[in-house]
């Protein structure tokens, strides 16, 4: 797998320049009395408000202790397995994916509702592609880009 700041470079590439869409991957050193670890975490920022939050959307209290659970059910014992690396092998699936077959294609490593973030995201797609993810996710991360993006698009042809 490529560093993070490549495949963040390459993912922006795909964003509408005209959102203030901001994507990140960062550790968090946790010193404690029985060693040391990093919490690793991927958020994503539109004009500042955070709209997604790994692992902060996922966690869930169980037997035992403090765990993440991603939208497939499993529950991971944080921070010493994460969904990390599969995170970033998913944006590197959909940067991957050619434009013509990322709306009909079945992304089944998606357990966190990012494709659709991507999706709502992506410049490559216009109002009639936005329309149609609009109607089909029930993401509201997805549906706050959709709808500034097509405000935007509505303001510039006025």
């Amino acid at each position: 797998m490529k560093r993070w700041s490549a495949l963040q470079r390459e993912i922006y590439k795909l964003i509408d320049e005209n959102l203030n869409l901001q994507i990140h991957l960062s550790k968090y050193r946790m010193d404690t009395r029985y060693g040391t670890t990093d919490l690793p975490r991927y958020w994503i920022t539109l004009d500042g408000e955070i709209i997604f939050d790994y692992p902060a959307q996922f966690v869930v209290k169980n037997a035992e202790g403090n765990g993440v659970r991603n939208l497939r059910g499993e529950v991971l014992q944080y921070p010493y397995e994460t969904d990390i690396s599969d995170i970033s092998a998913l944006i590197r699936e959909y940067i991957d994916t050619p434009k013509n077959a990322v709306f009909a294609k079945h992304f089944e490593n998606d357990h966190w509702g990012l494709i659709n973030i991507l999706k709502a995201a992506d410049r490559r797609f216009g109002t009639r592609r936005l329309e149609m993810l609009r109607r089909r996710t029930d993401n509201k991360a997805a549906q706050k880009i959709i709808a500034r993006r097509l405000d935007e698009e509505r303001i510039e042809y006025a």
